[in-house]
């Protein structure tokens, strides 16, 4: 009897592990993602103070770089992770609070910090890519 209850609980573990590593999976593509920021750029103006952030034609829809300290940057897949496979399914900072980034056609949003989900219907975080600041050049490298 012993025996027993200790499959139904291994099968129990395996089942419930099995469904967590689906829900944490995206249908995002990956991509090859490298590139290098001039903060020194025009353009980059709004990444040289903590808050600020800025739109990059690279990914798979898009990447948002937020600069999230004094020596600390968040790059982020524009894709939205719910339905992501939806031309629609992109993510932009929401105009009403800039904490956030939102997908206007399923009402997602997401904590521009770090990607996680704040309100669904998405699941799953927003993709991050590596970024890499160096302060003698003032260029961040986005990278995966």
């Amino acid at each position: 009897m012993k025996s027993l209850s200790v499959i139904c609980l291994s099968l129990i573990l395996v089942s419930t592990l099995t469904c967590k590593k689906e829900e944490s999976q995206s249908d995002v593509p990956n991509v090859l993602v490298d590139f290098t920021i001039y903060l020194s750029q025009p353009s980059n103006v709004n990444l040289n103070v903590v808050g600020g952030w800025v739109y990059f034609p690279y990914g798979v829809k898009g990447i948002v770089v937020y600069r999230s300290g004094q020596e600390s940057f968040v790059a982020l897949e524009r894709n939205c992770t719910y339905q992501s496979n939806n031309s629609s399914a992109i993510v932009s900072v929401d105009t009403a609070n800039t904490l956030f980034l939102k997908d206007t056609s399923c009402g997602s949003k997401f904590y521009l910090q770090d990607g996680s989900v704040a309100n669904g219907p998405a699941t799953i975080p927003l993709k991050q890519y590596h970024t890499s600041y160096n302060s003698a050049t003032l260029t961040v490298h986005v990278y995966n």
